[in-house]
């Protein structure tokens, strides 16, 4: 948690979460169902001289997400785990909980930039961020990579397995050229067997088992997933090296990591790691 003097937070409140952050700060930002169809509801806030991102369930009488309110609530809670397994500089840090009567309020500090991840609609836009994103220049693309792979790096090594990582969990700030990795609820702590069929997740970045009721989820997914991001930032969103703009080596490591079958792949992130540096 921050400094105790720059804390404007209580630890609980009775009030629903946008007029809490209204008496204690001014909300800038407001990300509901405009903006995204999960069903929570986040503010961007000004409060105690300082910007915080404010994370919640949504309210529990809002019938109309795909996820039930407890759903979501649980979520929260798995974020809350994770952000307290795993730190590093592109992670927001989260500060603290506050309970509400639509359940946890998760208190990150804000993180500048833009999100990556635009909608299909306007993926095509060159002003989009995603467009402007993959025509970062080689070298700050390489970059931006490298810490997609150094978070993971940690994620895998506390056993964090990655479930809907897509270019809607990044953001990238332009002018300082950070890259952020956000919204990472869904992450699963351990292998697991894929009880669904078709997980949630985009489809330009999950592994062939994501689609495959009774098979295995696990590290070798997340080194799929990984591989799909590197094709889809760096190349045209698939294996041909024509469209590639990386190296030979980065090339290889790429198409090892997106085999179909996860016995072929790369067996591990830090394997992903060691083939795309080395």
């Amino acid at each position: 948690m921050g400094d105790v003097n720059d804390w404007p937070f209580d630890t609980e409140t009775d009030l629903a979460p946008g007029a809490y952050l209204t008496r204690i700060g001014a909300i800038f930002a407001t990300f509901d169902a405009r903006t995204q169809d999960s069903g929570n509801v986040s503010y961007g806030v000004e409060a105690a001289g300082r910007r915080w991102f404010v994370k919640t369930a949504g309210d529990p009488a809002d019938l109309t997400p795909f996820l039930p309110h407890n759903e979501r609530v649980a979520l929260l809670l798995n974020a809350r785990r994770l952000a307290r397994s795993v730190s590093d500089s592109a992670l927001p840090a989260l500060q603290g909980v506050t309970q509400s009567p639509w359940g946890p309020m998760l208190v990150y500090d804000w993180a500048p930039g833009e999100l990556v991840g635009t909608p299909a609609a306007r993926r095509d836009d060159s002003e989009s961020a995603f467009q402007r994103f993959r025509r970062l220049p080689r070298e700050q693309l390489t970059a931006a990579i490298d810490t997609i792979l150094d978070v993971h790096l940690k994620l895998c090594a506390t056993g964090w397995i990655a479930c809907d990582f897509y270019d809607g969990s990044l953001m990238y700030d332009f002018a300082a050229h950070q890259t952020w990795l956000i919204d990472l609820d869904s992450y699963r702590k351990g292998a697991f067997i894929n009880e669904m069929g078709r997980m949630f997740g985009s489809t330009r970045f999950m592994a062939p088992e994501e689609f495959e009721r009774g098979a295995l989820i696990d590290e070798r997914t997340t080194v799929f997933t990984l591989g799909r991001a590197i094709s889809v930032f760096l190349g045209d969103g698939d294996l041909d090296r024509a469209g590639f703009r990386g190296g030979e080596g980065q090339f290889a490591a790429m198409t090892m990591a997106c085999r179909p079958d996860p016995a072929d792949r790369l067996q591990s992130v830090a394997e992903l790691a060691r083939a795309w540096r080395g």
